[in-house]
Formats: structure tokens, sequence, C-alpha cells
């Protein structure tokens, strides 16, 4: 129970503290570009401390799902046609519109107008917006880099850990009388021996090792080094109908993505895991894997919803790779320090590092997730500079006078629909996890 706590506890302070690092991402661009920030805030609801510094009230809010960094004047004024004002609207949209509007510009006081966000230059306030996302991004690469290169990534080795006893592998050693010894028993394999090579063909880890067992046929000369002493082994093995293995330890799939079965010789022996240290080298292509993983998440995040939903109310099982709330990944990770995962993390410090890398996971998600170009999340704000940007450009291109800022308030009922649908969709995944929970061990 205390590991199980603890573990629940790593993961919630990780969680605070990317959702705070997120928001500095934000913080220190806008005050170096001259933005007014009257609040930095890390959750929402209540305010349970604050400290002003400046001109910013810096706090922590009782629900801790998120942040804020309040600026001033994120939303130019009403556009104007001739010298007037456009003619006012009884449209609840527009009024709600006209309202947030009013509030930023409320928000501005005297000799303040030249620091309001909307005034910015376009590379400015995406530096601004983008700073969150980029922070987690850099929160998940050190993570991913230290994971990495000082724990090193769990590989089966080619040296075995244990031998069956029995060649009949549908019962256990010790039910097995009766039974013909297994081909590795028979053929003098011991725990401790590495196998160098297979009819031939070296082998440098246990993928490699299964890969040639399965095309060696119905017996097979392995080379083992014992004591510092190479020696041959021959075994018989014995052929099973068996999911097949591509030479990179990954299953051969059929055009369905469903494995291929076919016959396979069985030895009998099981490798040894060691988690082994990578170069900084590998960093890149590690997290490039995450982005990609996380980007098919996101963008299949409705169909994913659906099944979330068939599992919570149905007897579908969740899918480990789907979506998860915070209450998910902190059962994930209480489970995962108190249990292990998959009998691999042994030891307590594995058991955390496990932890670690699903911070780095997070962090990984807040970066893909906040990209999506619609308001309130980051990358709505991207978007619309991103396309005042190039109406700039284009007007120039054309010899027309500069268009002004882009209403980014015409978006805000599309905003709060967003809102809307982010508070259904976390309110289904709490549920989810709670009834139908994610278990990684």
């Amino acid at each position: 129970m205390i590991l199980y706590l603890l573990g629940v506890l790593v993961i919630a302070v990780g969680i605070a503290v990317s959702i705070a690092l997120h928001e500095v991402g934000h913080l220190v661009p806008a005050k170096r570009f001259g933005v007014k920030v009257p609040q930095y805030m890390v959750g929402f609801g209540p305010t349970l401390w604050s400290t002003r510094r400046g001109e910013t009230e810096y706090g922590l809010k009782a629900v801790p799902l998120g942040g804020y960094v309040r600026m001033i004047g994120m939303f130019p004024p009403r556009a104007q046609d001739g010298g007037r004002l456009r003619r006012a609207t009884s449209n609840p949209f527009h009024q709600m519109v006209e309202q947030a509007r009013q509030d930023s510009l409320d928000e501005v006081g005297p000799g303040e107008e030249h620091r309001v966000f909307y005034r910015l230059p376009v590379w400015q306030r995406l530096v601004v917006m983008a700073g969150g996302p980029v922070m987690n991004l850099l929160i998940c690469t050190a993570l991913i880099t230290l994971i990495l290169t000082v724990h090193g990534v769990g590989n089966n080795t080619s040296t075995v850990s244990a031998v069956a006893e029995c060649a009949n592998t549908d019962v256990s050693d010790a039910d097995c009388a009766g039974q013909p010894p297994s081909p590795a028993r028979e053929a003098g394999l011991q725990v401790g021996d590495t196998i160098v090579s297979v009819d031939g063909t070296a082998v440098a880890d246990w993928s490699g090792t299964t890969y040639a067992i399965q095309n060696a046929g119905e017996q097979a000369v392995f080379v083992i080094e014992r004591d510092g002493e190479r020696r041959s082994l021959t075994a018989d093995l014995v052929m099973r109908e068996r999911p097949l293995m591509n030479a990179d330890g990954t299953l051969q799939l059929d055009g369905a993505g469903d494995p291929v079965w076919g016959q396979a010789g069985f030895l009998g022996a099981s490798p040894t895991f060691v988690y082994e240290p990578q170069p900084v080298s590998a960093v890149p292509g590690v997290v490039g894997e995450m982005f990609t993983g996380t980007a098919r998440i996101i963008l299949t995040l409705p169909q994913r919803m659906v099944d979330v939903a068939q599992a919570a109310f149905g007897t579908e099982e969740r899918d480990v790779d789907g979506p998860m709330s915070v209450v998910g990944v902190g059962r994930v990770a209480g489970e995962v320090a108190s249990e292990g995962v998959l009998g691999v993390a042994d030891t307590v410090a594995e058991r955390f590092w496990i932890v670690l890398s699903l911070i780095a996971s997070l962090n990984m998600a807040l970066f893909v997730f906040n990209l999506i170009p619609l308001l309130p999340l980051d990358g709505g704000h991207i978007a619309g500079a991103l396309w005042e940007g190039l109406k700039k450009a284009w007007a120039r291109v054309r010899g027309l006078p500069v268009p002004g800022p882009v209403d980014t308030a015409k978006a805000l009922p599309v905003a709060y629909a967003v809102a809307v649908g982010l508070l259904g969709m976390t309110a289904l995944l709490i549920y989810a996890d709670i009834v139908k929970p994610i278990s990684l061990g």
C-alpha cells in the first residue's frame, strides 16, 4: 500500500510540475515581449494559495487539472466599417463574443495600450502561445534522455535464465510427470549459458535466438558460452503451432493486422531480462516514435472515445494504448510502483523508472494535444496568428493595405463548445477508469 500511494504521489507531483512548467513556457516570453500578465495560476476553481510579485499574482487552485496565464488584451477591439462601429446585434453568440471582448479590454489600464497581447507581432504571439507545448516537449525529451542513458532499455539477452523441465508447456513443471524432457533440458542447456549461435547463425539477443529457432526445423545446433568456454549442443526441437516472429522480434502480421501462426520449434529456455543504457543519439528516434504514436491516438480520438464508452457501459475490454484520465494514470502508477509490469520490473527502483516514463508520455500527450488548432487550446491561438501572418504577407505581395489583427474572439462559441466536449470526455474517462480501469500489470 505504501508503494502504491508513493507511485500515485509521484505521478501527481509530476503532473502538477508539468502543468506549472507549461504555463511558465507562456509566462516568460509574454513578459519578455512586454505583455502585462496579471495572473499565473496552476489549477482551476477556488484559490488555495497565492502571492503577488510585481504586477503578477502567482497561485495554486483547488482543481489541479490545468492552469492558465492571464494576459491583458487577448482579443482586439471590434473592427470598424467606414469609421463607424458595426451594428449591434441581439444574437446571443454575438453578445457572448462582445462581452468577452469588452472584458478583455476592461483589463487594459491607462497607458497600457502598448502592452496588450493582440498588438504583438505575429512571430512573438507564436512564441508566446507555442511556449507552453514546447515546454512539455522539452520535459519529455529530458526525461527520455535520463531514462535511456542512465537506466537503459529493457532487453531479453541470449543468456538463459531458466530451463523448462518438460516439453509440454501447457502444464507446469511440477505437473509434467510422464512427459518427455524439454529440448533444452535434454540437450544439456543450463541456467547462465549464453547462446552464441543457432545452426551457424550468430545471435546477439533473444529476438535473434527465437527467430533462428523458428527457422531451424526439427533439430538445431547451439553454440553456447559457459564459464568462459564455448560448447556445441544439439537439441531436437518440439514443433508447435505458434505465432511467427520477424527477425527484429516483432510478430508477423497479416493484412488484417492479426498474428500469423505457423509451425515453429520449441526449445524450452527463458532469456535473462536486463536494462541496457543507450547513447544520447538514440533519444531523437524514441521521442519521434512517441510523437507519432501520440498523434495517431489524437487523430483517432473520437473513435477511441466510442471504444471507451463501449467498455465502460458494456463488456468490451479497455485498450491499453487508449486514452486515460488523471485518475487512470494515477491508478496505473500506483499499480506499477507496487507490483511492477508483466514481471519485468523486479526492484522498486526499476518500477519508479517506469513511473518516470509515464510522466514523459503525459508530457508528450500535452504537447500534441495542445497543438490541436481549436480554441481554447494553444493551437487555436497559434492557428489564428498563422492565419494573420498569411493574410498580411498576401496583402504585401499584392500591394494592398495591411489588414489588422485576426479577430479570434469570433471563435469563442467554438471554444465554449470544445470546452464542453473536453469536460464530457474527461467525465467519461474518469468513469471508465473507475469501473473498467486499464492495468499494465
